[in-house]
């Protein structure tokens, strides 16, 4: 697994504990009653620790998987098209590569405050506030809030078959698969914040 400085060094756009990031507007108290909601313990941390043994190694082909059911979907491939309708492979490929790290980060990242400051960055960089901005993408300037949403449900089902091939009990897959669930709901959960109004969220 590759640590934060490798990571920084070999990810642009990449700025997870940097002050390229700025403080997120949710505040730690938020965070915890958030994580209360979705029922999220620390032995979900523990147990996503065990399934990143299995799935950061596999993270580039989970996000290939992702990626070819968006390349199915008309209205989800539509966010990573230029004006004339062709592919801004230059911006998917950076992308592609946040994707891959942010499988690390739901395992591995603790909830302090540096991981609640990134999904803020990364929830803005779906929308136009910062979308295109980081890679100089020449895409629409939103993910619109439905798909962010909707899709979670692919990222979050699709992860059964990976952790079965770690070997380990049905019992064992099962509470690592409801962790990631934790997870990922947790950061999309904080990825919406930017798409709402004040008092809203």
């Amino acid at each position: 697994m590759k640590n934060e400085t490798t990571a920084h060094a070999e990810i642009p756009g990449y700025e997870y504990g940097t002050d390229q990031t700025p403080k997120s507007p949710v505040t730690l108290d938020e965070l915890r009653q958030l994580e209360q909601a979705v029922g999220w313990t620390e032995e979900d941390a523990a147990w996503l620790r065990i399934a990143a043994e299995t799935l950061v190694p596999k993270a580039e082909e989970m996000v290939d998987e992702w990626r070819a059911v968006i390349a199915s979907e008309p209205q989800l491939v539509a966010s990573f098209l230029k004006s004339d309708g062709s592919p801004d492979d230059a911006y998917r490929a950076a992308i592609k590569r946040r994707f891959v790290q942010w499988v690390s980060d739901v395992c591995l990242r603790p909830h302090d405050q540096e991981w609640l400051n990134y999904q803020e960055e990364i929830g803005q960089r779906h929308t136009p506030a910062k979308k295109n901005q980081t890679d100089g993408g020449h895409t629409p300037p939103v993910v619109p809030m439905r798909y962010t949403l909707g899709f979670s449900a692919v990222v979050i089902t699709s992860v059964h078959s990976f952790l079965i091939s770690s070997g380990r009990s049905e019992e064992a897959v099962q509470r690592m698969r409801a962790a990631w669930t934790r997870g990922v709901l947790l950061s999309i959960t904080l990825w919406t914040r930017a798409y709402t109004s004040p008092g809203l969220w």
